[in-house]
């Protein structure tokens, strides 16, 4: 179908209103894809920050017309209020979407990677624009399936298994979501290794998560690098969800718990075998998932990038959870679980090579996990998603 020229051209904003950048590759792929795959349709980024507005220029195609950038900023007091409340609060990602309300209504759909943005279906009565959502990561926790994802028009998502546990929770319907697999696998598929350390020893990678219940950091957190700072048998990398060392108090609002924020001793630093980064850009574009041999964590999201080649996994059972059975621990049947870290050299020890066992159901949750189609991107399915989904004419 032709398009019409007597018909203005829908436009589409891709909104990134977090404070960090690790949710910027789960939608910024699909930018380009969506102007090749629909070039009248007004195509452009939303930002709240110029690191971000920075970081979603690196996954445009230079052959793609340069998308219009639009910045949207908190106001200064409620940058005040969010620092004096120690950042417990998002109040600058509430603020920039109040400020922008205006803007917003200017475009036809809002394509957004966290759930901030229903503010503004839950505080007006605005047709435009839809909000279309796909979530960063594919993770198992339950916030990942909250009651807020029913405010959204339509929604992406990455495989099966996400779809069937936001169909079980009633917060998606059968029409109004689309499976189109993981932009971000295709966003840094070319991105050659790192190799971070001088010798040939496993690496493991330490990733905690931030949630102050769920993280396994605030209760083992100083002793898991006490242990590796007394051996010599593995390289560490502790890297972190990129927000564990972002806010000086850490909140859960599912959970309704409060810690504050700990510090690192520096002495680490100084071990070779030791790397320690607490929120590059390397924490989030899976350089330290592909860098390791071994992952070591709790509940992050991130152990489903890790798995994406089969590897050795331990789960730190830092809250007394009651996991087995629990769909939101699936990811702790990918390997075994400690409740304390007495048995954690021994896990270690007898982590490579994988077993069998959980070779086959890591590659089982892989596949149910992330939909994969022969010969057709994530960010083109997503493309081909938007497009009939707003009914655009081609």
């Amino acid at each position: 179908m032709k398009s019409n020229p007597s018909i203005d051209p829908q436009r589409i904003g891709f909104l990134f209103n977090h404070d960090e950048l690790h949710q910027v590759a789960h939608t910024a792929p699909i930018i380009s894809a969506l102007q090749r795959h629909s070039p009248t349709t007004r195509v452009e980024v939303i930002t709240s920050s110029d690191r971000q507005a920075e970081a979603v220029r690196q996954f445009l195609d230079p052959t793609c017309p340069t998308p219009a950038f639009w910045s949207i900023r908190p106001h200064r007091w409620s940058r005040l209020a969010e620092k004096m409340l120690g950042q417990m609060v998002p109040l600058n990602r509430l603020s920039s979407l109040r400020r922008a309300t205006e803007l917003f209504r200017h475009f036809d759909a809002l394509v957004v990677p966290e759930t901030t943005t229903t503010f503004l279906k839950k505080n007006s009565e605005m047709a435009k624009p839809k909000l279309i959502f796909f979530p960063h990561g594919a993770g198992d926790r339950s916030i990942g399936f909250a009651p807020e994802i029913r405010l959204f028009d339509y929604v992406l998502l990455p495989g099966e298994k996400t779809r069937d546990r936001m169909l079980d929770a009633g917060v998606i319907r059968p029409d109004n979501h689309r499976i189109v697999g993981y932009p971000k696998f295709e966003a840094f598929a070319a991105r050659p290794p790192v190799k971070l350390f001088d010798n040939d020893k496993p690496t493991v990678l330490y990733n905690p998560h931030f949630d102050p219940l769920l993280s396994s950091w605030f209760r083992f957190g100083e002793q898991i690098l006490d242990y590796f700072a007394s051996q010599n048998d593995y390289n560490l990398i502790f890297a972190p969800h990129v927000m564990l060392f972002q806010r000086k108090i850490l909140a859960s609002v599912e959970h309704r718990l409060l810690r504050f924020r700990q510090r690192i001793d520096p002495r680490y630093n100084k071990l070779d075998y030791i790397h320690i980064d607490t929120g590059s850009t390397r924490s989030v574009d899976m350089t330290y998932t592909a860098a390791s041999d071994i992952y070591l964590g709790d509940v992050s999201s991130q152990i489903y990038e890790f798995i994406h080649k089969p590897r050795p996994a331990i789960f730190l059972n830092s809250h007394g959870a009651e996991w087995q059975g629990n769909p939101n621990y699936e990811h702790w049947t990918f390997g075994p679980v400690l409740d304390d870290l007495s048995g954690l050299g021994a896990a270690l020890d007898a982590a490579m090579p994988l077993s069998d066992t959980y070779r086959q159901t890591q590659a089982r949750a892989f596949a149910y996990s992330f939909s994969v189609v022969e010969n057709q991107s994530p960010a083109q399915r997503a493309a081909v998603a938007i497009v009939e989904f707003l009914d655009i004419p081609r």
